[in-house]
């Protein structure tokens, strides 16, 4: 059975706080898009759940900061592998 979109957004908003998820670990555990899971969370989520929206938010801004160090590593471990 198909849920309704603002179910979807509040669930995947859910999952992202309480796991302290990425937008793609979030989008593979549901079985959609990582377009899909940004959408739903930037456009959808702050007209359904302000709240959850804000606590969402500042969990992606987060991400976004770190994310050139989580790349530096994998290319680390990837490199290092070779050797």
């Amino acid at each position: 059975m198909r849920r309704s979109i603002e179910e979807r957004a509040c669930e995947l908003a859910a999952y992202i706080v309480e796991n302290d998820s990425t937008v793609r670990a979030a989008a593979a555990k549901f079985g959609v898009s990582k377009s899909t899971v940004h959408k739903d969370i930037t456009a959808r989520l702050p007209g359904i759940n302000r709240a959850l929206y804000h606590e969402v938010r500042a969990l992606l801004d987060r991400n976004k900061a770190e994310r050139h160090i989580r790349g530096g590593l994998a290319t680390r471990r990837k490199y290092k592998g070779s050797k």
